[in-house]
């Protein structure tokens, strides 16, 4: 004969319920953990503290793993324990009673006879709630009542007579209320008396770390980084964990099915379809999978998606039921994401034709609502190309291609725009789509033509359409190295700016300033410093803020190789560490820029004759987002320059020499690049061609009167070369002062007069010495050797300074104070959010800057110097 599932009566207990059913053993008793469940520590020490609180709530949704960790933790306690499993049956208050009694007595926590027995199933007498509260929880009598489920009681008699139990117990009874939603008790009481512990469904949610444990009691293998992938698909939900884990058993690749796990087709949707969607009025149900589409909504937007105007009330009881309804704050939910895409795939299977609808009826809600990025997702998943690409251009925000925030995501969404697109805003977009990916030969055959288009409609023509053109003429002109271009785009902008509603274009800061920095670039290259300086110091100086980071750092960089240009190298590093530090404070990806900000670097490297830092900054500088010939130039100039510094002359000539395709010629670049071909002859003896390319070339500069001059000297001409030095470099920067006072001194040196080769050479070295140069010092030749060594002032060798070379920014401090604590380079990298290639760009800055070389060196200067 079968065991029976009924309890026979004790002595004093009643035979039956309150409607003559006798009791079930099964409501009374602790579920079985299954061999793979896994007890989480953090878990069961916050479990713990219910020990110390009369009220313990873990509420969480289904599946979320309650039952089975309060199960387990209550098995471990020392003193008595009831466990009630609770059903829609018991809800009445007679019913619960009786069953709570029992709960009581089945696990040998006596009751008086005096307590009495609830007769009727719907009530119960204040007396017994009055005694058993007496009985309960005195001194020295700790007991623990765990009662699961408690959400399917939705009685309001009940909760008023539990709260009256537990207000009057002894300290000794703790009540732990394992539920889908939050009971009606008084829970802003607890809360304020601190008398309540709660666990909820975030907490109760699996870090990657318990993933892998759990997987590998199923006997699974998975690494931590892919199991946080798997967190991230299920939201760490216990239960669709473990179905994951089960159907991976069946699986021949367990591992790839984990990793590639679908959740549409799985027991895991079977489960939140049964337990969670199907329990719900067919309202609901219909309104939980036509938000299924959107990644947030509020009340107005699914209402919009329905049809109805019940949404508000409909997601507030989700919310407290735990359906995997996440409330963010403000009015808008979201769904979990694994339930979310649980509903994707079923409305799909019952709907296909119905999902491209509800996305049109987002985009259109969204963008009358001011979301844009979320009503271009919708657009597009609607397949509306030509009303995507249109809410892009009339928004203004046709820039945020080219600002580094949401560039991928734009270029990934408009990457899939249907070529049946014709609209003149689609053909816009994918211009500016190309030329952010760097496609310019398809970008700049499609220019023309869209700008005809957008010509030709003449007044009726969107003046925000003509603006977009514009930004993207300039930067055309930018890449194409056609200074005029860029001017008449930028003038055309300027007019049509004030077409636009001024509400409209204080939205869009980055336009302004990504127009000037392709502006300044242009005049960069065509060698107009001073504008290009000017265009650029108004982008660095005065924007702020995230939308126009990248284009700040650009210009920063740009007006960094100026600075290097004019030989200023202390000044071109700030201004180059400056940029590095703008794209890292926002975020910004490796290679979101032109990677010039790094040339620089090299090139101020190589000055201070830092060879080895000066090859890492050109191999860790990644591919550049716009490739405009500013950047190449400065890119080869650079790279011949180590050459050169490493003997390699030939190499370096050709380093320099290719050409960079631009519609003029820069005249910069083709002075560097003659200042690495005569750099390149002297060594091999050939003042003469040396002297020839510079004739050439003509001009007056600087730099080049430098070269000149030490062509002559190197031919035996030092009165000439002194004739070039004196009027030429009044107003240079310090590397070409630093030249010229060499050579002066070099030219007293040859005549003999050693006295005044130190008295002439000794502004060049308090120059160098300020400036860290040591490249001016190797180049200058073995005649310099004895006055070094004769007279340590005329040399660029620092010893340790009584102060940093300069101060450390913020993130420099950051790194440095992690560098106390031992951490290392991947450490640093992962607990400031940054990648290991800025970390080790900031390690050399702050080296620099405290005059060391190695870690435990920096450590110790730093705590010299009172920075930690």
């Amino acid at each position: 004969m079968a065991e029976s599932d009924d309890i026979p009566p004790g002595p004093g207990s009643p035979h039956a319920d309150p409607l003559g059913d006798p009791f079930l053993r099964t409501r009374f008793a602790l579920p079985a953990r299954p061999a793979t469940f896994l007890r989480r520590a953090r878990l069961v020490h916050h479990l713990d503290q219910a020990l110390r609180t009369p009220l313990t709530m873990v509420n969480g949704a289904a599946g979320a793993g309650k039952t089975l960790l309060v199960a387990d933790w209550a098995a471990g306690l020392r003193h008595p324990v009831v466990w009630l499993s609770l059903d829609p049956s018991l809800g009445g208050p007679g019913m619960f009673w009786a069953h709570l009694l029992q709960a009581l007595r089945t696990h040998g926590v006596p009751v008086a006879d005096g307590v009495g027995t609830p007769a009727d199933a719907g009530r119960v007498p204040h007396t017994l709630l009055t005694r058993l509260a007496a009985q309960l929880g005195t001194e020295g009598d700790e007991l623990t009542v765990v009662l699961d489920e408690y959400d399917r009681i939705g009685t309001p008699e009940v909760a008023e007579q539990l709260e009256f139990v537990l207000h009057h117990a002894g300290p000794g009874l703790h009540v732990v209320l394992v539920t889908r939603t939050e009971p009606l008790l008084p829970l802003h009481r607890y809360r304020a008396s601190g008398a309540i512990t709660e666990i909820r469904n975030a907490e109760l949610a699996f870090t990657p770390e318990e993933t892998v444990a759990l997987l590998r009691r199923h006997g699974l293998r998975l690494s931590v980084q892919a199991a946080a992938a798997l967190v991230e698909r299920t939201g760490g939900w216990a239960a669709g964990l473990r179905l994951c884990a089960l159907a991976a058993q069946e699986h021949p690749d367990p591992e790839a099915y984990l990793k590639e796990f679908e959740a549409g087709h799985s027991a895991v949707a079977d489960f939140l379809l049964a337990e969670v969607l199907k329990r719900q009025p067919s309202a609901t149900q219909d309104l939980l999978l036509r938000v299924s589409v959107l990644e947030r909504f509020c009340p107005d937007l699914a209402n919009e998606l329905t049809g109805r105007g019940d949404a508000e009330a409909i997601l507030a009881g989700l919310h407290r039921e735990n359906a995997f309804v996440e409330d963010l704050g403000h009015g808008w939910y979201r769904l979990h994401p694994l339930f979310r895409e649980i509903l994707r795939a079923h409305l799909r299977e019952r709907s296909a034709e119905l999902e491209p609808r509800l996305h049109l009826r987002a985009a259109h809600w969204l963008g009358r609502s001011g979301h844009l990025p979320e009503m271009l997702t919708h657009g597009a998943a609607a397949g509306e190309w030509d009303l995507t690409a249109g809410a892009l251009v009339d928004d203004l925000a046709i820039g945020q291609l080219f600002t580094g925030l949401r560039t991928g995501h734009l270029v990934d969404l408009f990457s899939g725009m249907d070529p049946a697109a014709a609209s003149p805003a689609a053909d816009l977009v994918r211009v500016a789509r190309d030329l952010s990916r760097g496609d310019l030969d398809h970008a700049l055959a499609r220019l023309g033509p869209v700008r005809e288009r957008l010509d030709a409609a003449g007044p009726g023509g969107t003046a925000a359409g003509r603006l977009g053109c514009a930004l993207l003429e300039a930067l055309a002109a930018r890449v194409t190295g056609s200074p005029q271009r860029a001017e008449d785009a930028v003038r055309a902008a300027r007019e049509l700016q004030h077409e636009l509603p001024a509400d409209l274009l204080d939205k869009h800061p980055e336009l302004s300033a990504l127009l000037l920095t392709h502006l300044g670039s242009a005049r960069l290259w065509a060698g107009d410093l001073d504008e290009a300086r000017a265009a650029l110091t108004t982008v660095a100086d005065t924007t702020t803020g995230a939308a126009t980071a990248l284009p700040r750092a650009d210009a920063l960089e740009l007006l960094a190789l100026i600075d290097h240009l004019d030989g200023r190298p202390a000044t071109a590093e700030r201004k180059a560490s400056a940029a590095l530090a703008e794209t890292d404070r926002y975020g910004l990806a490796e290679g979101a820029g032109t990677g010039l900000g790094r040339v620089v670097l090299a090139a101020v490297a190589v000055e201070r004759d830092d060879l080895t830092e000066a090859r890492d900054l050109l191999d860790g500088t990644p591919g550049p987002a716009v490739h405009d010939p500013v950047t190449a130039a400065g890119r080869s100039l650079a790279t011949a320059r180590l050459l050169l510094a490493r003997g390699r002359a030939r190499a370096a000539v050709e380093a320099a020499e290719p050409l960079v395709p631009a519609a003029v010629r820069s005249p910069w670049q083709r002075v560097h690049t003659a200042l690495v071909a005569t750099s390149a002859h002297l060594p091999e003896g050939r003042p003469d061609l040396a002297t020839k390319v510079l004739e050439q070339l003509g001009g007056e500069h600087p730099v080049l009167a430098v070269a000149a001059a030490r062509a002559r000297l190197a031919a035996g001409d030092p009165d000439a070369a002194l004739g070039l030095l004196d009027p030429a470099v009044v107003g240079a920067g310090p590397a070409v002062l630093v030249r010229a006072t060499l050579l002066r001194a070099q030219a007293a040196h040859t005549a003999g007069d050693t006295a005044t080769a130190r008295r002439r050479g000794s502004p060049g070295v308090a120059e160098a010495r300020h400036e860290r140069l040591r490249r001016p010092f190797r180049e200058a030749g073995p005649w310099i050797g004895p006055y070094l060594a004769d007279a340590p002032a005329m040399g660029p060798e620092r010893g340790a300074l009584p102060f940093p070379v300069e101060p450390l920014s913020g993130r420099e401090r950051d790194v440095l104070l992690r560098l106390a604590q031992m951490m290392s380079t991947e450490d640093i990298a992962a607990d400031l959010y940054v990648s290991v290639n800025t970390v080790k760009t900031h390690l050399k800055s702050v080296y620099r800057k405290l005059a060391v070389n190695r870690r435990n060196d920096a450590v110790r200067r730093a705590r010299e110097l009172d920075l930690l």
